[in-house]
């Protein structure tokens, strides 16, 4: 509310109540004074004898400290020097202490909300409102993001990740298609399968089989994917481990032979095995 309003806080020290003396003096004279005995219909009729309470009664009284009408101190110091309400009202909000994970995500009520990886490792306050949760280090807003309406969902800015990180994460489902299909069919029929499952949580695992274009190569990319298609294991982790183990330069075991169904028949006609129609087995 402060960093809303632009007003200064001036605290007590902790367990010294009569540091706050004066401020409860105020709020027992507007109790006992004005609020004590009478009765309002609504908060409308109650402000508008506040308002000829001030000007007749409290403002034109001696104060107890400055031994002046308060009213009148106002009006020549004090007016000028008010700032302009906020164009919006102040929404009430929770404030968290949140940490920074590598992947330049918050976690805040199950949900994920990126912030500039220059504070990855760092402790934020999250300010949780009703609608927007805003991320601040220190007195810094450093991102906004809508508020999730269910746990589980991502608020992801790409401009919060160092170059390289972004363009990694621009691969989606689409791109890697096209990508992987510039590899090979075994690469692409890789991406097809993972893609097929459960496409946001296996996007991550086909990025990565993909990158490994860049260490590898196509070829040897291409030759492990279709050895883990053969072996019925497309994870990210199979194909790195063949790969590792150089077994995507290894032949694939020769497939299964298959079989031609033989015909068969009886050699004996089926009325051997019955009795005729005389009653004698033939």
């Amino acid at each position: 509310m402060r960093q809303h309003y632009g007003f200064l806080i001036s605290p007590t020290k902790p367990h010294h109540a009569q540091h706050k003396g004066k401020v409860e003096n105020g709020v027992h004279y507007v109790q006992r004074n004005f609020i004590a005995g009478q009765d309002f219909a609504n908060i409308v009729v109650a402000n508008q004898r506040l308002r000829i309470w001030v000007h007749e009664t409290a403002g034109t009284r001696e104060h107890g400290t400055t031994h002046q009408p308060p009213l009148r101190l106002f009006l020549e110091h004090e007016q000028a020097a008010l700032l302009p309400l906020s164009a919006e009202a102040f929404t009430l909000c929770e404030i968290r202490p949140v940490k920074v994970h590598p992947d330049c995500h918050v976690v805040v009520g199950g949900s994920f909300y990126s912030v500039p990886y220059r504070h990855v490792g760092q402790m934020l306050d999250a300010h949780v409102g009703e609608r927007i949760v805003q991320l601040f280090a220190g007195q810094e807003l450093v991102a906004s993001h809508e508020r999730s309406l269910r746990p589980g969902q991502w608020h992801t800015r790409l401009e919060h990740y160092p170059a390289s990180k972004a363009a990694y994460l621009e691969r989606t489902p689409e791109r890697c298609r096209a990508m992987a299909s510039k590899v090979g069919p075994a690469t692409s029929q890789v991406t097809e399968t993972l893609l097929a499952e459960r496409p946001l949580d296996r996007l991550r695992a086909v990025q990565a089989i993909l990158r490994l274009e860049d260490t590898v190569g196509q070829r040897r990319l291409e030759a492990a994917c279709a050895r883990a298609m053969y072996f019925g294991d497309v994870r990210y982790r199979r194909i790195k481990q063949i790969l590792n183990a150089a077994l995507d330069q290894e032949p694939l075991p020769e497939a299964v032979p298959s079989f031609t169904p033989r015909a068969f028949a009886f050699a004996r006609p089926a009325a051997d095995f019955f009795v005729s129609a005389e009653g004698r087995q033939r």
